[in-house]
């Protein structure tokens, strides 16, 4: 070989390895900004922010717009992305943060501008080399009520009837008029599928968007949107029909098939801000983040606090929004690290596991409790031999913590459906409450298998014994409140939580004791429940001085 060509070989093999250098060296961040100078123009004009369909799902659950509503101002926006060597990504109202990549020399020159309140990098060992980022069963209730939609289920019998879902559809409540916003990778063979035809031709698939491929192509990268889309919106009698067939969809592309990096947690926020404007009720997440192609970005156990990860606090968010979040807890529970991922940990999600059509615990299915110590999963469902549609409509059975999410999240909009007077918090105590386990739970079923019936009648329940007088007094109260119960002079346990809906004082109550020590809880705002037996005899809220 001449030298001229040995000479060109090496230039060549130089600029190629010039090349690998410069994409080894971006790193995925996210760059935080410290104001919203839009905010009284949005306050002002709240639909410019949020549809109706949102403001009127807040306005029923007591939740007023906010700063978080509002759109990142649009010249930060533009600085970032008029700055050399930085591509946008995804951006974040709720955090108010854009995910960005670059070099770290790039990256780290935004905390020069003025109106960048710190950046953090997916690396955490990055950060800091610019400036420092901020960084149990319950009592029946008799009730006579005109059954009308009676289903074969087909193959989807069994996982139905475990939550007693079945009895739900038997009562007309069918998902009708609740919208289900499913993120994740892919719809392909939706629009063609007959087991999905239903949702085409009665209008319920509203819209969506593909995130990972910035367009409006939804019907494209992987298929495990479409299998988890039919466990809820199929229907074909006799053969499958979902938990949810009568609710209304959107469908988000979040997941990336291609490769595993953090900005697939931004893809997410941003599509749950998306379905918030749009009105969405509940949102089922079958991912999971912990593990990523770069291991400088992996989450360990101790991140999983239900407040480190972007996706996390994006959902924490979504639940502040009056929306009802569904999250499979992931199938590594007979790996090393058997623990769930993001966004499983997030405060207010209802996170599933998975069971056999025994009941018996799946082996693959991931364990709690959280790196603070919270209960989860949350709650169990078929995951192990579930029966869900292909894209091609041929319906077939799988294993996976993505079935028993979805499968879950419908009968959420079932119920939801039945007692529309409910905020999404009281629907996640209800549902949690109405587990086989919720006296005793555990890091492998969580609160157990809810019963969807016996949450319904729950609230049938206390619908009824709201005719006997009830006082819990004074309120605000300091150390010491009072509960009279004038009609109904049982013993009775009355349980206070706190915002993240977690129990945090029981007491036994009865005509000659009916004095509850509330001095040892923080100040601040506690939902409380008052149980006479098995079942919810009243419930309200209280301001602790």
């Amino acid at each position: 070989m001449s030298n001229y060509h040995i000479y060109q070989m090496k230039k060549i093999v130089f600029l190629f390895l010039l090349l690998s250098a410069v994409v080894q060296a971006q790193e995925d961040a996210w760059v935080y900004f410290a104001d919203k100078p839009d905010a009284v123009y949005y306050f002002a004009n709240p639909v410019e922010m949020l549809s109706q369909k949102a403001l009127d799902r807040r306005a029923a659950q007591g939740i007023s717009p906010d700063d978080k509503d509002i759109p990142i101002h649009q010249e930060y926006i533009n600085a970032v992305t008029n700055t050399p060597g930085i591509t946008v990504m995804a951006k974040s109202k709720w955090l108010n943060a854009l995910h960005i990549r670059g070099s770290i020399d790039a990256i780290n020159t935004l905390t020069e501008l003025e109106f960048v309140a710190s950046v953090d990098f997916a690396n955490k060992d990055l950060n800091g080399t610019g400036r420092a980022a901020n960084t149990a069963t319950n009592k029946s209730v008799a009730k006579q009520l005109d059954a009308q939609a009676d289903y074969n289920y087909g193959s989807a019998a069994t996982q139905i009837q475990m939550l007693n879902g079945h009895l739900l559809h038997q009562q007309n409540f069918t998902g009708a008029g609740m919208t289900i916003a499913v993120l994740d990778n892919g719809f392909p063979g939706t629009e063609t599928s007959p087991v999905m035809q239903h949702l085409y031709e009665n209008n319920l698939v509203l819209g969506g968007y593909n995130y990972v491929a910035d367009s409006d192509n939804i019907y494209s990268g992987g298929n495990h949107g479409s299998l988890v889309l039919s466990t809820m919106g199929g229907y074909s009698d006799g053969q499958l029909v979902g938990t949810a067939p009568d609710a209304s969809y959107y469908l988000f592309v979040t997941e990336d098939v291609s490769s595993e990096n953090p900005v697939e947690e931004s893809y997410w926020v941003e599509a749950a801000e998306a379905a918030d404007s749009l009105g969405v009720d509940i949102i089922n997440t079958s991912l999971g983040y912990l593990i990523y192609d770069n291991q400088s970005y992996n989450y360990t156990y101790n991140d999983i606090d239900g407040e480190t990860a972007f996706i996390t606090r994006g959902a924490n968010v979504a639940f502040s929004r009056g929306m009802f979040l569904v999250t499979s807890a992931g199938n590594r529970g007979a790996s090393a690290d058997p623990y769930i991922g993001v966004p499983a940990d997030a405060f207010n999600t209802l996170t599933v596991g998975a069971v056999n059509a025994a009941e018996e615990y799946a082996s693959f299915s991931c364990t709690g409790p959280t790196a603070d110590g919270r209960i989860k999963p949350d709650v169990m469902a078929m995951g192990q031999g579930s029966a869900y549609s292909a894209s091609d409509g041929t319906i077939t059975t799988g294993n996976g913590t993505s079935f028993s999410s979805p499968i879950t999240a419908g009968l959420v909009a079932c119920l939801w459906q039945a007692m529309p007077d409910k905020t999404n918090a009281e629907l996640l105590q209800i549902i949690r409450q109405s587990a086989d386990r919720y006296t005793t739970p555990d890091v492998q079923y969580g609160y157990g298998i809810p019963d969807f019936w016996a949450a319904y009648q729950m609230d049938l329940a206390t619908a009824e014994v709201r005719k006997e007088t009830f006082a819990l007094y004074p309120n605000p109260a300091d150390e010491v409140v009072h509960v009279n119960r004038e009609v109904n002079k049982d013993s009775a346990t009355i349980t206070f939580y706190n915002i993240l809906c977690q129990p945090v004082l029981t007491a036994k109550i009865s005509g000659e004791n009916n004095q509850v020590d509330i001095s040892s809880l923080p100040s601040g705002i506690y939902n409380y429940m008052l149980s006479s037996g098995s079942s919810i005899s009243a419930q309200g809220s209280i301001v602790k001085l």
